[in-house]
């Protein structure tokens, strides 16, 4: 029995509070819920801001608990007239993986084990076939002679299947371009991990692990606050940062200016004149018809 199923049965609705108590302890286990509150918790589209104000307020209990820091986790929704989207200069990229760790750091992901949002590949000179590149390099320098690198993450597709095959809505695509996960509606069914064309999801096999000195405190609801053993996660282009006007971490780090994002809905932004007067840009895996919100470019 699932939560959505549960709480719509009427036994449940006409039971006592004691009753009910007692009903929920076992599922309350099972799902690794924290409290009742979160088992009672309406869905994200259908909260009023008193609703989400006392969810901010039961996370921001529940880390300070668990990691003595108190965090500032706030709702950000999406600024109006903007569709993000990611460009990434593969001449100029150089495969030092700064901007996985920078990630990691950022969105507060497990740390053992750890989990990682982007894949680097190296891919050989004259092919874009993923099937050939190699995500385990580790040479003593980088770039190697021969090869440039491709970094993977989430794709934030206009035509995401991720979002059509989830059977609780737990994600969604929000109107600035960005697929969210509602961590706490999440079930674990991984059938978006499955349903991803890209593997740009994680699921969170055991209780995920982040050393209280490296807790980044500013989190987002939608975004980087701490998730727990059996839901997914993924990129969401750091919407705790962009959604205030900042850039995202992995951009700020790179030392070879590989990365590029922006408003795609503004003719005067950087990745706007990118695309169009770039003359090669590539969407990976086109032909599946998810029209990618990250685009790849060389140099010509």
């Amino acid at each position: 029995m699932n939560r959505r199923s549960f709480l719509r049965s009427s036994a449940v609705f006409g039971a006592g509070a004691a009753a009910l108590a007692a009903s929920l302890k076992p599922l309350l286990e099972l799902k690794d819920f924290t409290s009742m509150e979160q088992f009672l918790q309406k869905y994200y589209k259908e909260m009023t801001p008193e609703d989400m104000q006392r969810v901010l307020t039961r996370i921001e209990n529940e880390v300070e608990r668990q990691y003595g820091v108190r965090p500032q986790v706030r709702d950000l929704k999406p600024m109006g007239g903007v569709e993000f989207v990611y460009a990434l200069n593969l001449t100029r990229c150089i495969g030092c993986r700064k901007c996985v760790h920078a990630c990691v750091a950022e969105n507060n992901q497990s740390r053992s084990p750890e989990i990682q949002y982007i894949r680097v590949l190296k891919m050989p000179h004259g092919s874009l076939d993923i099937e050939k590149s190699a995500h385990d390099y580790n040479p003593e320098q980088v770039p190697e002679k021969g090869f440039f690198y491709m970094p993977v993450q989430c794709q934030q597709c206009k035509n995401p299947p991720c979002v059509k095959v989830c059977p609780v809505h737990a994600t969604w695509q929000e109107s600035d371009g960005i697929t969210v996960i509602d961590y706490d509606w999440c079930i674990g069914c991984r059938y978006c991990m499955a349903a991803c064309p890209y593997g740009a999801r994680r699921f969170n096999f055991t209780q995920p692990s982040i050393p209280q000195d490296r807790l980044n405190p500013e989190m987002a609801y939608l975004g980087n606050r701490p998730r727990k053993m059996g839901v997914t996660e993924k990129c969401h282009f750091c919407i705790q940062r962009t959604r205030t006007g900042r850039y995202p971490a992995c951009l700020e780090v790179c030392p070879a200016g590989a990365r590029k994002f922006g408003n795609i809905l503004d003719p005067e932004s950087e990745v706007s004149k990118i695309l169009t007067t770039k003359r090669v840009f590539i969407q990976l895996k086109e032909e599946l018809g998810t029209s990618p919100r990250f685009f790849y470019y060389f140099d010509v």
